[in-house]
């Protein structure tokens, strides 16, 4: 058993925070259709709206791509969010055992089943089942390489299982020292550690060590257009990925502790402050840094692909204060009706970001919605609205239909318990 120490630390009873759903509904929101739906309005929206309304929603619009190497755009942030609210979960889930007395043997066991069934769940995305791995001609054998090994749930499993295992062990004053210690010894290792045959920095697209380590070591298949040079969910990478879900965890404790509401929102606002200042310094991207030391080695830009640690500072820090902007309006002053939408989206978010991949939701969307949404099919002056509007009409129907299967899920108390 753990010290009962650690196992108070854990233990202060709380209520199931609506906020945290709301926020994961708001980040899978992004996942399952929202960036296609402000494309398309912003598409429809070129010279067809004012001015004041068309520029705002086409910066937008470009926040919605990733970033290709260096650099910070919003769509950037959905993954690490939703690794951060991972790791904020699981103070709640370990307490709720703690306060059933389970054994440590069976808590373990749980993360172990979780962390296994994530990671399939992950090859399965990936395609696990299809044919064209399992069998190739003429040889009829297994071609493991042409499966990608490495995933989005399967960062989630790794990452998943380690903090809890180091939340179940330690406390948040170790725990900060275990995520300093990942960041500045991931940095070290890409700063210091040569690449052979390497002619860039050690942060360059092509000649870092988190790219060499997976281009010679990562088994299955490297999607090109996810990451030229390596894999985007890579091997080192993960471990300051694991930092994200480490920032989650410990803001979980936070909201877990017997400090009043307002004092935990400052908390967190602060935490988040930091964390966003202090990566914006270490990845050079305040002005004032612009000209200090161009050369030096101590600079870690913002680079998502290969996880840099002040990109896990900056998108910490903007996670903290998006949990922290939710916990105030939902959990705290309680507004709560404008969240239900969401709250629907991240109560079963692993549920929903598999059977996007399994059910045509938009092409359903445009059988019933594509007809009117033509201008052929358009009539009393309304065929160029139905020209830049269909597609948006489509994207904003199959949204819909995603939502309503989650509603019947959530009315009738159907989750994917991971």
């Amino acid at each position: 058993m753990l010290p009962s120490s650690k196992r108070n630390e854990l233990h202060p009873a709380t209520e199931r925070l609506l906020s945290i759903d709301a926020l994961r509904g708001f980040d899978m929101f992004w996942i399952i259709g929202g960036e296609e739906l402000f494309r398309a309005l912003a598409t429809a929206g070129k010279g067809s709206l004012p001015e004041k309304i068309e520029q705002p929603l086409q910066r937008f619009a470009e926040q919605l791509e990733h970033v290709e190497w260096a650099g910070f755009h919003f769509y950037d942030l959905i993954f690490p969010l939703f690794l951060f609210l991972v790791g904020a979960v699981i103070p709640f889930s370990l307490g709720k055992l703690y306060e059933q007395e389970v054994p440590n043997a069976k808590i373990y066991g749980r993360i172990i089943r979780r962390t296994i069934l994530l990671f399939v769940l992950g090859l399965v995305y990936n395609g696990l089942f299809r044919l064209n791995w399992i069998v190739t001609e003429p040889s009829f054998r297994i071609d493991p390489s042409k499966l990608r090994i490495a995933g989005v749930l399967q960062r989630i499993a790794i990452c998943y299982f380690f903090a809890a295992v180091i939340v179940m062990n330690f406390g948040i004053r170790v725990q900060m020292l275990i995520s300093v210690i990942l960041l500045i010894g991931y940095w070290a290792l890409l700063a210091f550690v040569p690449v052979p045959g390497a002619t860039e920095p050690y942060h360059s697209m092509r000649d870092n060590l988190a790219a060499y380590v997976d281009q010679h070591w990562l088994p299955g298949l490297h999607v090109e257009a996810y990451y030229k040079y390596g894999d985007n969910e890579g091997l080192l990478s993960t471990i300051p990925a694991l930092v994200t879900a480490l920032l989650g965890a410990m803001a979980g404790q936070w909201l877990r502790s017997p400090s009043s509401p307002w004092w935990k929102m400052l908390g967190l606002t602060a935490a988040g402050l930091i964390c966003l200042v202090a990566g914006l310094a270490w990845g050079r991207s305040l002005r004032v840094l612009e000209n200090v030391a161009p050369n030096s080695v101590i600079w870690f830009p913002l680079i998502k692909n290969i996880w840099t640690g002040s990109f896990v500072l900056v998108a910490g820090g903007l996670s903290l204060l998006l949990l922290a902007t939710f916990y105030a309006i939902i959990d705290v002053i309680r507004f709560r009706w404008w969240a239900y939408f969401f709250v629907v989206i991240g109560a079963n978010a692993i549920t929903i970001y598999l059977l996007k991949e399994i059910i045509p939701f938009e092409r359903i969307a445009a059988f019933f919605l594509g007809q009117p949404a033509t201008p052929e099919h358009a009539g009393f002056g309304a065929a160029k609205l139905a020209r830049n509007y269909g597609q948006v009409v489509i994207e904003a129907g199959a949204i819909l239909l995603e939502w309503l299967l989650l509603l019947f899920l959530y009315w009738r108390r159907i989750f994917l318990r991971v």
